[in-house]
């Protein structure tokens, strides 16, 4: 999956290339790179107002090669896909100056749609879920069944390309419209390499 770049220095250029055009949401993203209609895209936004870096999953709708004599720039426009709904709403309270107290992220948290299943540290009773975003530091499970912040799971996946899926410790931190947020947690050095070397796989793919 192609990675686009939206880097602004100001909020100000952020709105002008931030469309409404699409139901939730776009952008145009400089790129020279010539990319098909209904491409899938990861676009990495930030602006000063943002804590952290932003990877949002999105469709390319049209790319334009550049006009040099009419200072035309080459790029694409791209309209964001439903499930970062709150990932746009939250980009745009920033742009309003809410969320104040956001917290920093170590590591921006790459949008996808992993099957996985997980389990109370405490229980052998295992559920299927799925992760909408990942990183090495956590990610969003979203799930029907009723969790606590603090409880402790242990969520098995599986990397991209591998055979056999491996368990992360990890704990509820927040809720979401959607399901939870978590944090991993490494008992070793084993399960960074492993969940580092799937992000970048992921990223790849």
């Amino acid at each position: 999956m192609r990675v686009l770049k939206a880097r602004f220095r100001t909020k100000e250029d952020f709105l002008e290339a931030y469309s409404e055009d699409h139901p939730h949401g776009g952008i145009f993203c400089a790129t020279t790179e010539a990319l098909e209609v209904d491409e899938a895209v990861v676009v990495e936004l930030h602006f000063p107002e943002l804590p952290n870096k932003m990877l949002l999953s999105a469709k390319v709708v049209s790319w334009r090669a550049a006009v040099p004599r009419l200072r035309v720039r080459a790029g694409a426009q791209v309209a964001f896909d439903e499930a970062q709904k709150s990932k746009v709403g939250f980009v745009l309270e920033r742009v309003a100056g809410q969320w104040e107290g956001a917290v920093k992220r170590k590591h921006a948290r790459l949008p996808v749609e992993i099957e996985v299943q997980w389990k109370l540290a405490s229980t052998a009773d295992s559920n299927a879920a799925s992760l909408r975003e990942i990183s090495i530091g956590g990610g969003q499970l979203v799930t029907e069944a009723t969790l606590e912040i603090g409880d402790d799971l242990v969520v098995d996946m599986t990397v991209p390309g591998g055979s056999h899926p491996f368990s992360i410790a990890s704990k509820v931190t927040y809720r979401t419209p959607n399901g939870y947020g978590l944090r991993f947690i490494y008992r070793d050095g084993g399960g960074s390499r492993r969940l580092r070397e799937m992000v970048r796989r992921l990223v790849k793919s």
